[in-house]
């Protein structure tokens, strides 16, 4: 791991909403995670968690409360030009969890693909514009005679993927995927999935995958990241997660995942998590530890022994 360049540091972030008043909230409090480039890390946990205001925080649609992100060493959330906020912009891209609102219903398709290429410049003429447009549907799996119809016209599925031809036409390094696939039809859910591991491997795409599913999350995800109440619990490579959870909410939440066997899957236990099981002590630091190479934990000295002689 020490070989791969870091894209993006993710350093105490904190997202807080009515700061001082009554009801804040704090939506991302305290988090801290590295994303190498060319991997797509998952961040899971249920509604709420701040999964997606981490990522909205990350891409500079809220200002964050504080912390750092530094992307290829720069400060997000520096004092920026207008120039290289467009350069920034066009690194770091976003594809929504609603495909229909993030599309504006009165443009056609071409031109909502096009926007991104109309901002930065990207295109000599409107023939290279057109043709970079059916470029980019063929891309997604589309045909270049949708590029005139309106987004009512297309299922959930074929607007994700016009969604993602919008993301793709600036040519990002980056792309933050909120929920990509949340709102469409399981038997969609992979096809988009698919399509976006094929586009990372062309293209050397770096992700960050946010979702609640864990089944979709560990299919494309290099390492996945799990968040609870706007905390990062645990962060580990993929398939170490699923082996051997150790914060008893990933525990909980892959307990909870359906099993395709109707025997097992009445006589299977779930875990329910209680964060006053920790019993942590007033002046007991609970940090976020690494317990084995590249798998931390957000846990208390005494825990983090404990998880250590499991892992053994």
């Amino acid at each position: 791991m020490g070989e791969r360049k870091k894209l993006l540091e993710i350093r105490n972030l904190k997202q807080y909403f009515n700061v001082g008043k009554p009801n804040e909230v704090r939506a991302v409090d305290n988090v801290s995670f590295d994303i190498y480039k060319g991997e797509v890390l998952g961040l899971v946990g249920e509604s709420g968690c701040g999964k997606s205001t981490t990522g909205r925080t990350i891409i500079r649609l809220y200002d964050a409360t504080g912390g750092e992100v530094l992307y290829d060493g720069v400060n997000v959330h520096g004092k920026k030009t207008k120039k290289e906020l467009k350069q920034f912009n066009r690194k770091m891209q976003m594809i929504f969890q609603d495909p229909y609102a993030s599309l504006n219903p009165r443009l056609k398709i071409a031109d909502v693909i096009a926007e991104g290429i109309d901002i930065h410049g990207l295109a000599k003429s409107k023939e290279d514009r057109m043709n970079k447009v059916y470029e980019l549907l063929e891309t997604v799996g589309l045909n270049r005679e949708h590029a005139n119809r309106y987004p009512h016209e297309f299922s959930g599925g074929q607007r994700q993927r016009i969604g993602i031809a919008r993301a793709l036409a600036v040519d990002p390094e980056f792309i933050i995927a909120d929920e990509p696939i949340s709102a469409l039809d399981v038997s969609i859910q992979a096809q988009v999935v698919n399509l976006m591991k094929k586009l990372q491997k062309e293209k050397g795409l770096t992700y960050l995958f946010i979702a609640h599913d864990l089944s979709m999350v560990k299919y494309i995800s290099d390492r996945i990241g799990v968040m609870y109440f706007g905390k990062m619990v645990e962060l580990a490579p993929a398939e170490e997660l699923y082996r051997n959870p150790l914060h008893p909410y990933t525990q909980s939440l892959l307990s909870a995942i359906p099993v395709p066997d109707p025997i097992s899957e009445r006589t299977r236990k779930r875990k329910t998590y209680n964060p006053a099981d920790h019993n942590y002590e007033e002046n007991e630091p609970v940090e976020f530890r690494e317990v084995t190479p590249g798998h931390f934990v957000l846990c208390s000295e005494k825990e983090f022994r404990k998880y250590q002689s499991q892992s053994k």
